[in-house]
């Protein structure tokens, strides 16, 4: 039993974690420079557990719940984000000083829900680490102090979340009543059967659509621009990182759980990688907020993480996997420069990045590399995402695909180089002085630009460690 419960450490410590924050939240007197420690210390010794544990294998809850290389990958992903995002709230000046405690336990308590969604393989496991993830977001984003956009964002978060999940629930007890088992292997294995009934397609259309709600995939995306804008600027990092590493993480186990054979699968995939990136493409080109930007833009990546995904083998979850990882590190270092440029807490328009390459040099080359990435231009990360993507759909003779996903990735160019000119050709209309940039932000920025671009150039480590935890899937 003891051997059991070691397989449960990293979401165990993240539990400590919360409790330690939830006695933090009830002290008499506000200490943000306390809280703010606190939670550094503990999200980074939270990197090592995971790392600690990256190796465990074995299942738990009756086998709801399965632990291997492929979730333990995940969850060091969540826990790099986690502390990343950590790492940006030495001004949160977004949230009043009270609430910091509180702040900082939902993110806690939001990334023990996503390890737990990347390991569950029960219908129910999934539903329970959903709505963990959920209501600790629901909270989280109108913590923002600010002229009432926060709450309007949060209304309508907690609005749509709710329908979602009425939906999602409904649909599991039509899916649960046609193959009697809520255990996903079990689902696939039987649905084959009995897909022609009403009861089962009704069900299933529910349950996929509650889950792409939950997890703003396109078309059910609509609150997740509003969100963004809505949110403080290190609450959108972690929704805009951590959250879709989580989602790439579950999308990957149940297509991986299908066994590969389905030709419907393939063709609802192909749709969905389709839509997000045209839309996504286009949407952004006519944003001027930063936030409303990089919410398209995720839009558009969650369409290019799902060529690897749909090419249904261990070189497509491989590169799905290395995808995860880069988008994490460059959209990260994209708000870092956010959060450090609008140092207030206020959005961050585009226009503002004017005369960033004055204000302050380093913080405008790591936004240039981001950006670039994130349009796949070598030698970023960004670029080793993508060809690697388009190989493993290459393989599989998805050429068309391809082709519509390079043009796509062309038509992002524009946008992405909008910022870039923003802040390096733009004046601002008034002088402005530098930005101060503290000794450790030099150091987390420089590390996140040498990751973007080392990797970028050597992935072999990064690579096999993604091949590994993709054939732990097939």
């Amino acid at each position: 039993m003891m051997n059991l419960w070691t397989l449960f450490i990293p979401e165990l410590y993240c539990l400590l974690m919360a409790v330690v924050f939830f006695g933090l939240a009830l002290s008499a007197r506000p200490n943000p420079r306390r809280d703010y420690f606190a939670a550094l210390f503990m999200a980074g010794v939270g990197v090592v557990v995971a790392l600690a544990c990256v190796r465990l294998e074995g299942t738990l809850f009756f086998e709801a719940y399965r632990v291997d290389l492929f979730s333990q990958v995940f969850k060091v992903m969540l826990a790099m984000g986690f502390f990343l995002v950590i790492c940006l709230c030495t001004e949160l000046n977004g949230i009043e000083d009270r609430h910091h405690p509180e702040f900082y336990l939902f993110l806690t308590t939001c990334t023990l829900a996503m390890m737990m969604l990347v390991s569950s393989v029960e219908l129910l496991t999934i539903y329970v680490a959903l709505e963990l993830s959920s209501y600790s977001l629901y909270i989280l984003v109108p913590l923002r102090r600010g002229h009432g956009v926060d709450v309007e964002a949060g209304i309508k978060y907690l609005m749509v979340g709710a329908c979602a999940s009425a939906v999602m629930l409904f649909g599991l007890s039509y899916v649960f009543g046609v193959t009697h088992t809520t255990y996903v292997v079990e689902i696939i294995q039987v649905l084959p059967g009995v897909i022609g009934t009403p009861a089962a397609i009704v069900g299933l259309l529910l349950v996929l659509c509650g889950f792409f709600f939950k997890l703003a995939v396109f078309p059910f995306h609509f609150w997740a621009p509003d969100v963004y804008q809505g949110a403080a600027n290190q609450v959108t990092a972690y929704i805009a990182t951590a959250s879709k590493v989580a989602a790439v993480g579950i999308i990957i186990r149940m297509v991986a759980l299908s066994g590969g054979n389905s030709k419907y699968l393939v063709d609802i995939l192909v749709t969905l990688s389709i839509a997000p990136m045209t839309l996504g493409n286009l949407v952004a080109i006519v944003q001027k907020d930063m936030k409303r930007l990089l919410a398209y833009s995720s839009i558009s990546h969650a369409g290019y993480v799902l060529i690897g995904i749909l090419s249904m083998s261990a070189t497509g979850y491989a590169s799905a996997i290395f995808y995860a990882l880069a988008y994490l590190v460059m959209n990260l270092c994209c708000f870092l420069v956010v959060v450090k440029v609008a140092h207030d807490g206020s959005d961050l328009k585009i226009a503002q990045l004017a005369g960033l390459h004055r204000r302050s040099p380093l913080l405008a080359m790591a936004l240039m590399l981001a950006v670039f990435g994130l349009a796949g231009i070598p030698p970023t990360i960004g670029f080793t995402g993508k060809f690697l993507v388009f190989a493993a759909a290459m393989e599989k003779g998805y050429i068309t695909l391809v082709i519509i996903a390079m043009i796509n990735a062309t038509i992002s160019l524009y946008y992405y180089i909008l910022v870039v000119k923003a802040a390096y050709l733009m004046e601002p209309d008034e002088e402005l002085p530098r930005l101060p940039v503290s000794m450790p932000t030099k150091v987390l920025t420089v590390a996140l630009v040498t990751v973007m671009v080392v990797f970028g150039v050597f992935p072999h480590h990064l690579l096999e460690v993604a091949r590994a935890a993709a054939r732990m899937l097939m």
